[in-house]
């Protein structure tokens, strides 16, 4: 096996070990365990644990293995990575459109805004703020990231968030491990069959600037 291939495949195993740490539900998994999920022997996930240890990604107690602290930090990342990465779709369409735009993202079960962009022309707008986070089953945004891959590409709100307010947002798909939608938001109706479909390009923008 060539150098380049092996090391493809201690990183791919690795990753896979991370995850299978990362996806237990209730007692850390053993080493044993760890060693069938991923198909490999005890010896090899021994081996594995080393560098994640020292990264802080995992910790060892006894025979089981918990993630580290380690992935705290590059979870603290992520928010600033996907605003980076949404501003230039967020701030086409806050424009285009005149309403404030957003990108939201699910965490258990609320909507959380995670970026947002206001139009910089209009005489007035909603002013939403980064953070915000309300029940996945109410407004556009968190109504959207729930919507079947078939069927609606977007949905509209009224007043459920913030009396006399409206929505449209739409889910970002092809992200894996990522429940986000993006969405407009303005104190006055919109046209739905026009802005439904830009509001979905800026979604589609944003899952390309992610990919």
């Amino acid at each position: 096996m060539s150098g380049g291939r092996e090391s493809s495949l201690t990183l791919e195993r690795g990753l896979a070990l991370l995850q299978a740490v990362a996806d237990a539900e209730s007692e850390a998994p053993t080493i044993s365990e760890l060693a069938a999920e991923i198909g490999a022997s005890r010896a090899a996930v021994y081996r594995l644990l080393v560098p994640l240890q020292a990264r802080g990604l995992v910790r060892r107690e006894g025979s089981r293995v918990r993630l580290g602290l380690g992935v705290l930090r590059l979870a603290s990342n992520v928010l600033p990575q996907l605003r980076l990465a949404a501003q230039p779709a967020l701030r086409t369409l806050a424009e285009e459109i005149g309403a404030t735009a957003h990108l939201t993202v699910a965490e258990g079960g609320e909507a959380q805004a995670v970026a947002v962009v206001e139009p910089s022309w209009t005489s007035y707008h909603v002013a939403y703020r980064v953070g915000s986070r309300h029940a996945l089953h109410r407004g556009a945004a968190g109504k959207a990231i729930a919507l079947p891959a078939e069927g609606r590409k977007w949905v509209a709100s009224s007043g459920e968030l913030q009396t006399g307010a409206f929505g449209v947002a739409a889910p970002v798909r092809g992200v894996p491990g990522l429940r986000a939608s993006v969405g407009v938001v303005a104190l006055e109706k919109f046209d739905g069959d026009a802005v439904g479909p830009r509001v979905v390009r800026a979604a589609e923008e944003v899952a390309a600037a992610l990919a």
